[in-house]
């Protein structure tokens, strides 16, 4: 079992690392985070691990520019948000990942690419083509191809999937949550999980749902992916996007997943 003390350690040391982010870490009033975020990500690069990030956000970083107030709610215009959020938000990652002379390559996938035997196995070469270039693959769901995804789906599972697709070491779901809690945590009496062994059932954990307007998935998607991901071997941490540069640090946060021996 990873310690917590060395969780930070470990992910320096990483091979291969996936980063996984919510919506609500990286629009609206939070936009300003991804600064922050890209710069954990090149201390990792500098590291010496090769880092893909899955990032939500093309949706509600677009709707603002379509003078929306809201999330829409018909199909059409949460193409339409996802189409112009996309362009803002990997502009944004790309200047950036430029203060630290790092390339962001767009690649968008939909879970379904990730079930096509002849999609995956393309998605995987131009990952890892992408990789070898040393740029920083930013994958995003196709939302403005997407139906039933674009609504119901998550990128945490994504983020798992991609883990899984690149034999990642580590996988890090990013969101605005700091750990999984016994009982959601604005419960009285609710405890973070510092751990989960492998296997874990989590008897007795009541994980409660998303309370952002903007992302699709909560603390249960996030246990289902984390266990899609430690299935294959990859360890994962889930914690709060504003904490991963402590947590690098050597800080004691989030919650830590084992993963099955490979």
């Amino acid at each position: 079992m990873i310690d917590a003390g060395s969780r930070g350690a470990t992910l320096l040391a990483a091979r291969r690392v996936v980063v996984k982010v919510g919506s609500s870490s990286v629009s609206g009033d939070n936009a300003g985070q991804i600064p922050t975020l890209v710069d954990s990500l090149a201390r990792l690069r500098a590291a010496g691990a090769e880092v893909i990030l899955v990032s939500s956000g093309a949706i509600a970083t677009g709707v603002p520019f379509l003078n929306i107030d809201a999330r829409p709610d018909d199909l059409a215009t949460q193409q339409a948000a996802a189409a112009v959020g996309q362009n803002i938000l990997v502009n944004r990652y790309q200047r950036a990942l430029s203060s630290h002379d790092l390339v962001a390559g767009q690649v968008l996938l939909t879970a379904h690419d990730m079930e096509n035997p002849t999609h995956r196995g393309n998605a995987r070469r131009a990952l890892e083509r992408l990789l070898a270039l040393g740029t920083v693959p930013i994958i995003n769901e196709n939302d403005t191809v997407a139906t039933h995804e674009i609504r119901f789906g998550d990128n945490d599972r994504l983020a798992a999937l991609v883990a899984r697709l690149v034999e990642a070491d580590q996988l890090v779901l990013l969101s605005d949550i700091d750990a999984l809690y016994t009982a959601p945590p604005e419960v009285v009496g609710a405890e973070r999980i510092a751990h989960v062994a492998y296997g874990d059932p989590l008897d007795g954990v009541k994980i409660g749902e998303s309370q952002s307007g903007w992302g699709t998935g909560g603390a249960a998607t996030k246990v289902q992916a984390a266990r899609l991901a430690a299935d294959a071997g990859t360890t994962v941490l889930l914690t709060e996007a504003r904490l991963l540069a402590a947590v690098l640090d050597g800080e004691d946060h989030g919650t830590l997943f084992g993963a099955a021996a490979r």
